[in-house]
Formats: structure tokens, sequence, C-alpha cells
């Protein structure tokens, strides 16, 4: 089970919508809470950990001119969002900086999933402190850096940019997950704050 983190509100959402994709075949509705518990159990980069090998996270961020940019990132689900850090000179920061609509996407191997939302800079001390702690509980070995509002560690990806590295907040507004294991299913969902 997750920490909640003090500092910060928790982003628990209140499903408002939800909407079968897959009844012209007759398939079931999916369920939000099932899907929240399977990212709580983690989304490792660990080989033959996910699907279909292993997880790969992919942020889609907006660029300057309103065309896409996709890169892979390290995210953690962690109390109802996705956590991930990135370098603010990246093109993923940099777009961040000037419009965190974003969209996050996981294959696991019970479903593929597809989160919308607004990414949050994390300027709250001890919420840095405890991500660090949780990036290193999941293999790398990140720390808290001097002005203890960023990380940085011996190595990232390179997609990260050299550190400091600064940590975002991904709660869902919508998502989308469709169901890789029997009896199969889409579903999108709508969200609000509860």
């Amino acid at each position: 089970m997750a920490t909640q983190m003090s500092s910060l509100p928790s982003p628990h959402r209140t499903v408002v919508d939800t909407r079968n994709l897959a009844d012209l075949y007759g398939l079931p509705v999916l369920d939000w809470d099932t899907i929240a518990i399977r990212l709580a159990r983690g989304v490792t980069q660990a080989p033959r950990t996910g699907g279909p090998d292993r997880h790969t996270c992919w942020l889609a961020t907006i660029n300057r001119d309103g065309s896409p940019h996709v890169t892979g990132v390290g995210a953690l689900w962690v109390d109802d969002a996705f956590w991930f850090e990135t370098g603010e000179q990246t093109r993923k920061g940099r777009n961040l900086a000037r419009d965190p609509r974003c969209t996050l996407s996981v294959a696991t191997h019970e479903f593929d999933l597809v989160v919308e939302g607004i990414a949050e800079k994390i300027k709250d001390r001890e919420t840095v402190a405890r991500m660090a702690e949780k990036w290193c509980d999941q293999g790398w070995p990140a720390r808290v850096d001097e002005t203890g509002l960023a990380l940085t560690a011996d190595f990232s990806a390179p997609s990260a940019g050299p550190p400091p590295w600064v940590i975002y907040r991904l709660v869902p507004d919508r998502a989308t997950a469709l169901q890789t294991v029997e009896p199969g299913g889409a579903t999108k969902w709508r969200f609000r704050s509860s």
C-alpha cells in the first residue's frame, strides 16, 4: 500500500464518467479501482516484469508549435498519481514549464493504460525527500540535492539530462485502459477531485 504524502493534499480522484469502449463486442466495463490497485504494486523497468517484457512509461508533452513530444520516463504510481523526474532544460522540462498538460502511458501484463492530466512541479522539500526514498526502494539511488527541491544521483536515463532533476506529479483527469487478458475490454474514465 502506498504511503500518504503528508505535505501535499491527496490527489484521490472520483470517477464521474465511465465509458465502455468495447461495448460493441459485448465486453465488460473495466473497474478503475482494479487498475489503481495493480498500479500500486509497481511498474518496475526490470526485465520480465511487465508487458510485454518490462514496463516503460511514455510521457507525451506539447512542443511550442503544438506538436507532440514523446519520451520514456521512469515513473512511479504513488497516492493515486504518477510521479516522474526530469531536468528543467530537457525538452519535456521546457514543455511542461510552458504548458503542464501531458499524457503518460504504460503497458502491464493485464492492461495498457493512458492517463491525461496536468503535471505539477513539486516544490515541497518533504515530498521531494519521500519520493527520493521511493525511487531508492525501486533500485535507483536518487538523493535530494543541496537545494532540497530536486534530485541527484550518480546516473539516470540519458533523456533526463544532467542533474538536478525536478519531480512532477501527474494526477489523472482522464484515463483509458485496454485489458490485455481475458475477458478483454476497453474503458475510458473521467475523474474529479474528491
